[in-house]
């Protein structure tokens, strides 16, 4: 599909994809609309919220954001200059299980996680806070509103995953200054390329070649696939992998790479289910590092159905096979 102006940024609302960034969205058809006005060639991402009530636009290696209430600008936001060209803006809009719209983002400290309440601006997150010498990044609230998942990096650089309790969180924000749920030991023993939600209770995580230390028998080594459950605070699944995996999207329960070009994941065996090597996408690696390289420019219907991948001269559509790269939640 052929677009007017390059893609800037795109996501689902509905049946209808929106690149906010660049105030364009785009019916099932292929028809182009203008949703609002550009808002300015700093601004290269967006997050939208589960309701698509509020959007928030960003700089990935700025310092500045703005959030929006539809097409309308709410207020501005910011982050802490501390190495924010080398790594990608924390930030994510999410429902509370009590139905609260939130804001998740570090606008003082990169090592301090705060929740506000969207539309009021009210701070959530109150009390005695401790910074961490942890740098949080690819922020992404799960959605039963129970859980935040923080794909982001220490200094050696290395790039790692931990996942927050939210329930706990708003009674004792120290809570985000500690190291979450996930299990420390025997751990994640490799660095942490990309990770996301596959569903409430799924949490799809892929590691890469480097790591810390040799653990005999670690829950999750090198260049693997690992699926984890917060309820049941176990891996349903771990497969290693033959291919850098990237960028990670889900939808649907459905699981696609992005590196290079799209890859469909089977999320039980960590098999390559489907590909299509003629849609180029960037070949970016984790949170952090390299300005040349961005986080590619996609999105996954909620479904799990249809691929949007920006290319240079529009989009390009992906229909996924029926039934591939997809699992439900074992018994």
């Amino acid at each position: 599909m052929k677009s007017t102006t390059p893609v800037r940024s795109l996501a689902w609302q509905g049946d209808e994809l929106v690149d906010v960034v660049g105030g364009r969205a785009w019916s099932a058809d292929g028809v182009e609309r203008r949703i609002a006005g550009d808002h300015g060639p700093g601004f290269d991402r967006c997050v939208i919220s589960p309701s698509g009530r509020y959007s928030v636009v960003y700089a990935e290696r700025g310092t500045e954001a703005l959030l929006l209430e539809g097409t309308r600008p709410l207020r501005g936001l910011t982050r802490s200059p501390d190495h924010a060209e080398d790594y990608d803006y924390p930030v994510a809009l999410g429902i509370l299980a009590d139905g609260r719209e939130i804001l998740v983002h570090c606008p003082e400290e990169s090592g301090v996680l705060q929740i506000e309440d969207v539309a009021s601006g009210q701070r959530i997150t109150t009390g005695a806070r401790e910074a961490r010498d942890v740098f949080h990044s690819r922020l992404s609230v799960a959605g039963d509103g129970k859980h935040l998942l923080v794909a982001g990096w220490v200094w050696h650089p290395y790039g790692i995953v931990e996942v927050f309790d939210l329930e706990s969180a708003l009674t004792d924000a120290a809570v985000l200054d500690g190291h979450g749920v996930l299990p420390l030991q025997p751990g994640i023993d490799a660095e942490v390329e990309s990770a996301c939600w596959l569903d409430a209770d799924r949490l799809a995580v892929a590691t890469g070649d480097e790591v810390l230390a040799d653990e005999d028998v670690p829950e999750l080594g090198r260049r693997h696939i690992g699926v984890w459950s917060p309820s049941r605070r176990t891996w349903l699944h771990r497969n290693p992998v033959d291919f850098e995996v990237g960028t990670l999207l889900a939808g649907g329960g459905r699981l696609v790479s992005l590196h290079g070009h799209p890859r469909l994941i089977d999320v039980t065996t960590g098999e390559v289910v489907a590909e299509w090597p003629e849609l180029r996408v960037s070949r970016r690696e984790g949170a952090y590092g390299v300005t040349h390289i961005p986080t590619p420019v996609a999105a996954l219907r909620p479904d799990g159905m249809l691929l949007a991948v920006a290319q240079e001269q529009g989009i390009a559509f992906v229909r996924l096979p029926q039934g591939g790269g997809s699992a439900d939640l074992p018994p």
